[in-house]
């Protein structure tokens, strides 16, 4: 999808005036593009086993039918592939954080105004990843520890960490850590700007040197 616009959006979303809203949004992207709606997890998740020719889906984490993770995880699962951005009115990091894991594309909070949400969606729709600045605060895989250094980082940046010292791709550390590529890509671009580092290798160098992989297993 990242070298052409979207034919056909799923959104799902248990209120018609905002499916409504966020058609008329993608409206300005393509007049062209059909959206199909759902109003609830088990309707969602329907539709996507029934349309084999999705491209993009906006989906509410607080449809009933399902609890909200476990039915992003499901709708995820189902759609194959196909990108997924959490619309939500919830604005916490932690919210941003689950979604994310369960491999979501993009975190768009209903608050925000209408011109970033075109904006936003046209990122996800370029391949990239949509994540509001107000929730870039975010330290995912658990609270920040100080390590040497003086440098603060989660458990889950120091495993991305460890396998990126051990010459691993993002698609292999998705693997062994059971997350979504997209996920390790944050923690990746987490730990350039915390280590200063202007790519993987020079991370990579720069976290040897502060002692933040000793004992650390690698393969």
């Amino acid at each position: 999808m990242a070298d052409s616009l979207p034919s056909k959006v799923l959104i799902a979303d248990d209120h018609a005036l905002f499916r409504k809203g966020l058609g008329s949004l993608l409206e300005i992207i393509d007049p062209d593009i059909t959206v199909v709606e759902a109003a609830s997890y088990p309707e969602a998740l329907r539709t996507a086993n029934e349309t084999d020719d999705l491209d993009l889906a906006l989906v509410d984490l607080g449809m009933p039918g399902m609890e909200r993770f476990a039915g992003l995880n499901a709708l995820i699962r189902s759609l194959d592939g196909v990108p997924v951005v959490v619309v939500s009115a919830a604005e916490t990091s932690e919210e941003m954080s689950l979604a994310m894991d369960c491999g979501a594309h993009g975190y768009i909070p209903k608050t925000l105004d209408s011109s970033v949400v075109v904006n936003a969606v046209r990122k996800v729709i370029a391949g990239e990843i949509y994540l509001p600045p107000t929730l870039l605060d975010w330290a995912p895989g658990g609270a920040k520890t100080e390590g040497p250094g003086g440098l603060h980082l989660t458990p889950r940046q120091r495993d991305v960490l460890n396998l990126m010292a051990g010459g691993k791709s993002n698609k292999e550390i998705a693997r062994i850590l059971g997350l979504a590529e997209g996920t390790i890509k944050l923690h990746v671009t987490g730990l350039l700007k915390v280590l200063d580092a202007n790519n993987r290798t020079q991370a990579v160098i720069k976290a040897a040197s502060l002692g933040l992989t000793q004992g650390l297993e690698q393969d």
